[in-house]
């Protein structure tokens, strides 16, 4: 007979793996349950996937903010202006 711990695990496989198809764990979660797969068992599944789904995950790094300026020509950094109607609209 199948271990309830090793049935958790085959269930946390097969979530990653629909997951990473496109479905949704809503629906994941609910195909399960109608399948005959007790809640506790599904709903302690859907933690683990989502736990190690998210350790998976890469890291997001900040964007670096480019900035620049202009030099005139006595190596003097310049001011821009905005022009009339970005200053009247108040955009950048």
């Amino acid at each position: 007979m199948v271990g309830i711990g090793n049935r958790v695990n085959e269930l946390v496989n097969y979530l990653k793996k629909n997951v990473k198809k496109g479905y949704t764990m809503d629906s994941l979660k609910w195909a399960l349950i109608e399948q005959g797969y007790l809640r506790v068992q599904v709903e302690r599944a859907i933690e683990l996937a989502t736990k190690e789904l998210a350790d998976e995950a890469p890291k997001l790094k900040e964007k670096p903010k480019i900035t620049y300026e202009v030099i005139g020509e006595h190596n003097q950094p310049m001011e821009i202006k905005k022009p009339w109607w970005k200053k009247l609209f108040g955009m950048d």
